[in-house]
């Protein structure tokens, strides 16, 4: 995937996790997309309560991805990275 079509992937990535995110948020976190890769492949961090759930790949892989491919057959993959929590001090 040329970087050309990158943009518009994200752009419909962005619209995508927006239909999505009240359901994260009302269970206290949401995601973020970071980045998206030529190859189609999107990173996506998960942010308050969602960072730390022990759902999480699940959610992702049987809510986050399947919603948004049927939208957007041409992504490849939705991928979270590690996110760092750090202790309330």
């Amino acid at each position: 995937m040329s970087s050309e079509l990158v943009r518009p992937l994200r752009s419909k990535l962005e619209l995508a996790l927006d239909r999505l995110r009240p359901a994260l948020i009302a269970d206290g976190g949401n995601i973020e997309l970071l980045d998206v890769s030529e190859e189609g492949t999107a990173r996506v961090e998960f942010q308050g309560a969602c960072a730390t759930c022990p759902a999480q790949s699940a959610t992702l892989r049987l809510a986050l991805e399947p919603a948004v491919k049927r939208e957007i057959p041409e992504l490849a993959a939705l991928v979270a990275v590690a996110t760092v929590v750090r202790p309330e001090s």
